[in-house]
């Protein structure tokens, strides 16, 4: 699926060093920062997300741990669709056999986002009665087996007609979609990777921060760390990476290059520009009509309650309404 990795990042867009004049003037937000490490020759990105992710959240009203989980796969969304070079639409979806059946996210190649969730909500509660009961503390190392259960994660990229279609299916496995997501990696695409980011509310707004570090590919393509040297970078790398807090992948006040300086500040750490993202949906009253125009009779008169058609738009919970003569027999 990743064959597609933007190794050539270096010479698309430009550089600069974090103790460059105004590099953290401000805090900056819904942001994806690319990297690299070049004392260990390993490349990452960190996101942060504030407003744009509670936007997406907000008009659901989700009970929190299904906010939790759609937040977590929005960030882990943009982790993945910033390593590639694509024209069209990253997606990451999720099924599960659990109380929590689907998880989906999207990121179009103009940085924008969208995220929402299915679940049943009786299950849902018969899950975290059973939490309470254990007196597990709700977090992101249990959400996958207790919410989810069993299932598979898709990464898809689409770039309609212009490019070939990629897509990459793994099982749901571990403790948390992180492990998922490494495990993949590390297993089916041999890009050793390394993980770690933090989803919550501050303030009463949902946030979330994530690090994604990864082994640049040879020349000859994608291989395993190799050497004592190599181990070493590595284990210095994430030993780095897991020293951050949840406090400080949340913070709103804190810039994603203050951030990498803390982590990182022995390791020569080079940015890159940014890519900002931001919510938006691409539903329409044009694409819902059309697709309304191409059902049958018989499915028109079966969703039609007092003479009007009514549907909501499951990613940002737009209302559309028609009556049900604007669509007659064709």
């Amino acid at each position: 699926m990743f064959s597609c990795y933007n190794e050539g990042m270096d010479d698309l867009i430009s550089e600069g060093c974090l103790d460059a004049p105004g590099a953290f003037d401000e805090a900056d937000d819904d942001v994806i920062q690319s990297f690299q490490l070049d004392v260990s020759s390993l490349r990452g990105r960190a996101v942060r997300l504030g407003s744009a992710l509670n936007d997406i959240l907000e008009p659901h009203d989700y009970p929190n741990p299904v906010a939790h989980l759609v937040a977590e796969t929005v960030t882990v969304t943009l982790l993945l669709s910033s390593m590639l070079k694509f024209d069209g639409i990253f997606t990451l979806q999720i099924r599960g056999d659990g109380p929590v059946s689907l998880l989906v996210a999207d990121m179009t190649s103009e940085g924008q986002i969208r995220g929402c969730a299915h679940f049943d909500s009786e299950r849902l509660e018969q899950a975290r009665a059973q939490l309470l009961a254990l007196k597990a503390e709700e977090t992101s190392r249990n959400h996958l087996a207790q919410y989810l259960g069993k299932g598979y994660v898709a990464f898809t990229v689409d770039q309609g007609e212009a490019a070939e279609r990629y897509q990459g299916v793994v099982e749901l496995r571990g403790a948390s979609l992180v492990d998922c997501v490494q495990h993949y990696f590390n297993q089916s695409e041999q890009i050793i990777s390394g993980i770690k980011m933090a989803v919550g509310q501050r303030g009463g707004v949902w946030r979330a921060g994530g690090v994604m570090l990864q082994k640049m590919p040879d020349g000859d393509g994608y291989s395993e760390i190799k050497g004592n040297m190599d181990e070493d970078d590595w284990r210095r790398a994430m030993i780095l990476l897991e020293s951050c807090t949840e406090d400080e992948f949340l913070d709103p006040n804190l810039h994603s290059n203050a951030l990498l300086t803390r982590l990182f500040h022995e390791e020569d750490v080079r940015v890159f520009q940014p890519v900002n993202v931001f919510k938006g949906c691409r539903c329409s009253e044009e694409k819902v009509c059309t697709m309304l125009t191409m059902m049958s009779v018989e499915d028109l008169d079966y969703m039609a309650e007092d003479g009007r058609i009514s549907m909501r738009c499951e990613f940002c919970s737009q209302e559309y309404s028609y009556a049900r003569e604007k669509f007659p027999a064709s």
